[in-house]
């Protein structure tokens, strides 16, 4: 007989973890350890769950590449211990910490899931149960005597999604996250459905965690009309290892002459410059239109289908490592975590 599953569940703040006081109407923080009590449910999980979490939890707004990394320490040091890792997020930023957990932890082998929630979990209409109690559950997954999951995941309203694929689209549904261009990997109903297809291959090499992250990246949002005044004095008087530009469509921007000069200037530096698009579903296809030839020609780096938390953080995540321009383009357009079509 095979031993249950352990489940390690880290609290780093959030929603989720708030329940009402019902004398006074305040919410406050939920003590973990008695987290059995406050949802009887979890007994029916055929899975041993222990619980730990930031020593002051935070609001996901304040979420850093430093906590970052706490959350790798964490995973590393139960890496041999636990079956599987659930973390308990706030809903603002967890997109983006989930994307910047899958390019840290190469060559995971088990699940580490994300979840939280839009109401609290002592609120009548709380949506925290139900996204707590089945990200546990998938966390618990075992298919030939390993971990079903073996990537980075978020669980939200009945679906879970890659954790790098995912964007918050909503701040006051139930359904606040979506996959644009990406299915999800598993669908809870009466019963639950997981896409095998969709899933990452099991890594039987050993857990590497890179901790370095580059925290100087420039994000630049276009809009008809942007100001070139403005965006010299930015590019010329700002430090930056690298900039993700949003364009506009499949990857369009201004044909200005001055601008295509100001984004020369920055790759001649040896600065990479990444084009996504701000659409929310879609992919960056330069040379499809003259309005991306340009940024084509002069070395732009295709972001192809990301969303901006996994080009924000696969480029935190490159910029550490001091890879040549070529190398740097042709590592940031190949898919290492599943991030990209």
């Amino acid at each position: 007989m095979s031993k249950q599953p352990k489940i390690l569940l880290i609290y780093t703040g959030g929603t989720i973890g708030m329940i009402k006081d019902f004398e006074t109407g305040a919410l406050k923080a939920f003590d973990f350890k008695d987290l059995l009590e406050k949802i009887p449910e979890l007994r029916l999980l055929d899975c041993e769950i222990e619980t730990t979490g930031f020593a002051t939890p935070i609001d996901s707004s304040n979420m850093n590449p430093d906590l970052w990394i706490e959350l790798c320490d964490i995973i590393e040091t139960h890496y041999d211990t636990c079956d599987g890792f659930v973390i308990l997020h706030g809903s603002d930023t967890m997109s983006y910490t989930a994307s910047a957990l899958s390019f840290m932890l190469e060559n995971l082998a088990k699940p580490v899931i994300f979840t939280g929630s839009q109401l609290p979990i002592g609120d009548l209409r709380t949506d925290a149960k139900e996204n707590l109690i089945t990200a546990i559950q998938i966390a618990a997954l075992r298919k030939r005597n390993r971990p079903y999951i073996t990537e980075v995941g978020l669980y939200f309203e009945y679906k879970l999604y890659r954790g790098n694929r995912s964007s918050k689209i909503s701040a006051e549904h139930f359904e606040a996250f979506k996959s644009p261009n990406y299915p999800p990997l598993a669908t809870s109903g009466v019963h639950l459905n997981i896409e095998d297809e969709k899933l990452l291959p099991y890594s039987r090499k050993k857990l590497l965690v890179h901790r370095s992250l580059a925290r100087d990246i420039l994000v630049v949002h276009l809009y008809p009309g942007i100001d070139q005044k403005l965006l010299t004095s930015i590019f010329e008087n700002a430090t930056f290892s690298g900039v993700i530009l949003l364009t506009f469509g499949s990857g369009n921007s201004t044909t200005s002459l001055w601008f295509t000069q100001l984004l020369k200037k920055i790759i001649h530096k040896n600065i990479p410059i990444v084009n996504i698009t701000q659409c929310t579903w879609g992919s960056v296809q330069m040379g499809s239109y003259e309005t991306s030839t340009g940024l084509k020609n002069i070395g732009v780096i295709s972001g192809k289908d990301l969303t901006i938390e996994a080009a924000i953080t696969k480029m935190m995540y490159l910029n550490s490592q001091n890879l040549s321009p070529k190398v740097f383009k042709t590592i940031f357009e190949t898919s290492l975590r599943g991030e990209m079509s």
